[in-house]
C-alpha cells in the first residue's frame, strides 16, 4: 500500500509520508494505490465486533505495518471511546448520532485518529509539526481539542469571522497553549486556499514541519469509515440508503469508500444547502466551482469542496457510474428550517441545520422510492447552533462540556486574506 497524488504529478508516498505531509506538492490530495476488500466474515460478524476492533480491522491495511499493531489498536480504541447510536426517528428513517464525542461533532473521530497517528511519528518533540486547519464550524474545535497539550506539536486555526456560531467560536479560540486561532475576515474558501498555499510552499517547507489536519490529510479522512460500519452494524433489512450532509465532502468519500471496500449500502445521497456545485455537476457533468455562499447549515458553506476528487477517484472518474450510485440535493435555508420545525413538532427530535438538510434529502427520496429505507447523519450536536432555540422555540440539554466555555475568555488574532501575515504566524511557532 502507497498513497499517489490525485494530480499525479508528485512521488508515490508511505502512509507515514502522507500523516506528515499531509498535501501533495502538486497540490492534489493523497489517495491510497488500492482500496481493500474485506472478508465475507468480517461483515457476517459485524454484529458481534467491538466498535475498536470494526475500527482496526478497517484501517489495518490503509497504514500497512507503519504503526505496529497493537499501537494502532491502542490508537482505535481511544479514537471511538464514544457512543455512534443508531436512532429510528420513523419507521423508514434513522439518524446516525456521531456528536457523541468530546466536541460534540463527527470530526472528533478523525481528528482523535489523526492526532494519535502523528504523536506516534513524532518521536523527537524537539523538532515541532504544525497543523494547520481551516474550519468552516466544527473541525477547528476538533482539531484543537485533539492535539491540545501534544507535546512537539503547534497547532494553527483559520476561522472565517462572523460565519461560525458562538459555541464553535468558543471551541476554536478558548483552548490556548499549543494552539493558535486566526480570525479571517473571508469566507471559508477564503482560509481554505492559504492553507493549502501554506501546504504547497516550498520555501516554508525547508522551515517548517507542516501538515493538514483538514480532511485532505489521509489520517483524518479515512478513519471517518468506520461510523459507516457501526451504522450497519445497529441496521437490520436489506441495505440502507445514506444521505450525507456535504460540505467538502470527506464525509461522504469516507462512506463511498467503506462502501467500495465491501459494506453493503443502496444508494449515497449528497445532502447539499445553497452550496451546490456538486447536483448541478451530477445534472450537467460540468464541474464549475463558485464561491461559498453562507447559509444556515454553515459547516457545508463550500463553494470549491476538495473531497470531491477523492469520490471521482473512486469511481475511476466514470461519470455513468458515479451517477448511478450518487445522488446530489440542494436544500434551501426555508427548506431546512421547515424542516427542523416539522421534524420537532411530529416526532420530538431536534435537529440540527445540518441533519436537517441530510433529513430532507433523504425524505424526498424515500416519496420517490416507496421501498426504500434509509439513514441520515446527524454530524453535530444542536447545542451548537444559534438558529435551532430561533427556528423551533426550544433548546436542547446544553452538555457540561460546552456550559464550560462560557467562563473561558477568547484568544484570537483577527487577519485579512494575506498569505504574507499567515507565513510570519506559522514561522513565528517553530
Amino acid at each position: 500500500m502507497h498513497y499517489f497524488s490525485t494530480n499525479e504529478r508528485s512521488p508515490h508516498v508511505s502512509f507515514r509520508e502522507a500523516v506528515i505531509g499531509g498535501q501533495p506538492d502538486d497540490k492534489g490530495l493523497y489517495f491510497p494505490s488500492e482500496i481493500p476488500k474485506l472478508s465475507d466474515g468480517f461483515l457476517a460478524d459485524l454484529k458481534n465486533l467491538s466498535n475498536e476492533q470494526i475500527a482496526f480491522d478497517v484501517i489495518r491495511p490503509y497504514v500497512n505495518g507503519e504503526i505496529p499493531d497493537d499501537v494502532l489498536f491502542g490508537v482505535c480504541a481511544e479514537t471511538v471511546n464514544f457512543e455512534f447510536p443508531l436512532l429510528s426517528i420513523t419507521k423508514r428513517i434513522s439518524t446516525l448520532e456521531l456528536f457523541h464525542g468530546p466536541t460534540l461533532a463527527f470530526k472528533d473521530v478523525g481528528a482523535r485518529f489523526m492526532s494519535r497517528c502523528l504523536r506516534h511519528f513524532s518521536s523527537d518533540p524537539s523538532e515541532k509539526t504544525i497543523v494547520l486547519v481551516a474550519t468552516s464550524g466544527d473541525t477547528g474545535g476538533a482539531v484543537a481539542a485533539g492535539f491540545h497539550g501534544v507535546e512537539g506539536i503547534e497547532v494553527v486555526i483559520l476561522y472565517p469571522k462572523g460565519k461560525v456560531s458562538k459555541i464553535q467560536e468558543l471551541q476554536l479560540t478558548t483552548l490556548g497553549g499549543n494552539v493558535t486561532t486566526l480570525e479571517l475576515h473571508g469566507t471559508f474558501d477564503d482560509c481554505q486556499a492559504l492553507a493549502k498555499r501554506a501546504l504547497a510552499d516550498a520555501d516554508l517547507s525547508t522551515k517548517v514541519n507542516l501538515t493538514s489536519a483538514n480532511s485532505i490529510n489521509v489520517a483524518r479522512w479515512l478513519p471517518q469509515q468506520f461510523y459507516y460500519f457501526y451504522a450497519l452494524k445497529q441496521w437490520d433489512g436489506e441495505p440502507p440508503v445514506i444521505s450525507v450532509p456535504s460540505g467538502n465532502f470527506g464525509n461522504l468519500a469516507s462512506g463511498i469508500l467503506a462502501h467500495t471496500s465491501g459494506l453493503p449500502v443502496k444508494q449515497f445521497i449528497a445532502a447539499c444547502n445553497a452550496n451546490d456545485v456538486v447536483p448541478r455537476f451530477l445534472q450537467t457533468e460540468d464541474y464549475q466551482p463558485r464561491p461559498s455562499v453562507a447559509t444556515l447549515s454553515n459547516a457545508m458553506d463550500v463553494g470549491a469542496p476538495s473531497n470531491f476528487v477523492r469520490i471521482l477517484e473512486i469511481f475511476g472518474n466514470d461519470f455513468l457510474e458515479l451517477a448511478s450510485k450518487l445522488e446530489a440535493v440542494s436544500i434551501t435555508d426555508e427548506i431546512t428550517a421547515d424542516t427542523m420545525r416539522q421534524v420537532y413538532k411530529k416526532y420530538e427530535y431536534i435537529l440540527d441545520p445540518h441533519g436537517a438538510v441530510g433529513y430532507r434529502a433523504l425524505a424526498d427520496y424515500l416519496d420517490e422510492h416507496p421501498d426504500g429505507r434509509g439513514i441520515f447523519l446527524e454530524t453535530a450536536h444542536p447545542v451548537k447552533f444559534d438558529s435551532v432555540n430561533d427556528i423551533i422555540g426550544t433548546r436542547t440539554a446544553v452538555p457540561p462540556a460546552v456550559e464550560d466555555l462560557f467562563s473561558k475568555e477568547k484568544q484570537s488574532i483577527e487577519m485579512g486574506d494575506d498569505y504574507g501575515f499567515l507565513r510570519e504566524v506559522l514561522l513565528s511557532r517553530i
